[in-house]
């Protein structure tokens, strides 16, 4: 079995991201191939990796962005921080329409949700669930013209406010984060296999 890694997600993408806030090429899991000499056909699996806030390097849009004490406390509690030049990053709630839009383009056939302990630190949470662009809400990934204008729609969902980090199954996550993840998969309609509940190699919950 081999892996490949791709280091940018797919807003990212050249062709797919939001331009001109992209990189030089393309990240998407189907340019995997071109490099690796891999035959397309033999890709069978795609995790897309998320985590479970958003988080972002650089300028450009960004429409669930918390430029406040709760994404302080988010950006503080995970370390948020450029490794090299220790620049605090953007931090802002899920944002199910592009994580959607991402796992479609990468045709993941599986989400890794990490970072899901960091949210412990919170008595309430939101994610977004849709856009509004000029009175009306969309849930589809608009053009970047449009994305400029977005304002989220948010949900809010109860936290747990405790440690999970020693959770190794889904029947020992609390309640909240089990509802809080099932919204996700529902929402990107993706199916979660991996749980990420810590930093260390042991700290992930697989669902199958």
């Amino acid at each position: 079995m081999d892996l490949l890694e791709g280091q940018l997600g797919a807003l990212r993408d050249l062709d797919w991201g939001i331009y001109p806030y992209t990189t030089s090429s393309n990240t998407l899991a189907g340019f995997a191939p071109v490099g690796s000499g891999i035959p397309l056909g033999s890709i069978k699996n795609v995790l897309g990796v998320t985590k479970a806030y958003s988080s972002c390097v650089g300028t450009g849009p960004f429409v669930t962005e918390l430029e406040d004490k709760v994404g302080d406390l988010i950006r503080n509690t995970a370390g948020e921080f450029g490794a090299t030049t220790g620049r605090p990053r953007r931090i802002g709630w899920f944002d199910a329409v592009a994580t959607r839009h991402g796992a479609r383009v990468q045709g993941a056939t599986s989400l890794c949700i990490t970072l899901l302990d960091v949210l412990s630190c919170l008595g309430s949470i939101h994610a977004c669930s849709g856009y509004e662009i000029g009175g009306e809400v969309t849930r589809h990934f608009p053009t970047y013209k449009d994305l400029e204008k977005a304002k989220p729609v948010l949900k809010e969902f109860p936290g747990w406010q405790k440690d999970i980090t020693e959770a190794r199954t889904l029947a020992e996550l609390p309640s909240e984060a089990r509802r809080y993840l099932d919204w996700i998969e529902s929402e990107v309609g993706v199916p979660i296999s991996h749980i990420s509940v810590g930093p260390k190699r042991d700290q992930i919950i697989y669902t199958s």
